[in-house]
């Protein structure tokens, strides 16, 4: 998945008003929430927004004409390719009317250009599985974790051996497995995610 680091701020403006679009992680409802109480101006024209998390996503027009912000805005994130992002573009009213067409370009534009600005990074979706082998083994459950760009995130040591919990990334998954099975010769059992 792609998503951005920190917030990013672009201001630009389009025949005297001025737009302020700021382009954040979020990852809940909640979230958005508060970037839009953080970043957005009571005292501005218009607070329009828009933001993905996954399959969910919301827009707002903020009281400019219908689809002229919220949707321009929304089809710039999924345009840039990130997810669990949210920009809000603040408008100040500088006495000129843009028109439909000409607010869909100015939302849609700033919006591009502050995600242009974002630090993209590629985050992995990490899983957690329990391992459960003997005592002999746990070093290699250690090393094969590690291998595969993961950690034991904890042991449980009882008297017949030790359980696990191993954090990796979801796609090293299978490959975690077969090599684990392999180096304790099937001793060690993990468990689905």
């Amino acid at each position: 998945m792609l998503t951005i680091e920190g917030t990013t701020t672009f201001e630009e403006s389009v025949k005297e008003s001025r737009f302020i679009a700021h382009a954040a992680r979020v990852d809940s409802s909640e979230a958005t929430q508060l970037l839009l109480k953080e970043v957005g101006d009571p005292s501005a024209t218009h607070n329009c927004w828009a933001w993905r998390i996954g399959d969910d996503y919301r827009s707002s027009d903020d009281g400019e004409p219908g689809g002229t912000a919220g949707r321009p805005i929304l089809a710039t994130i999924d345009g840039h390719g990130v997810d669990h992002v949210m920009v809000v573009v603040t408008r100040y009213y500088g006495g000129t009317k843009l028109g439909t067409g000409g607010l869909v370009r100015a939302y849609g534009g700033a919006a591009s250009k502050c995600l242009d600005r974002a630090q993209v990074v590629e985050e992995v979706p990490m899983i957690e599985v329990s391992v459960t082998t003997g005592f002999s083994d746990i070093a290699t459950v250690h090393a094969t974790a590690t291998a595969h760009d993961g950690s034991v995130a904890s042991e449980d040591f009882r008297s017949d051996g030790v359980t696990a919990t191993v954090a990796l990334p979801e796609p090293s998954l299978d490959a975690f497995r077969t090599t684990l099975l392999d180096a304790t010769s099937g001793r060690a059992a993990v468990g689905e995610p």
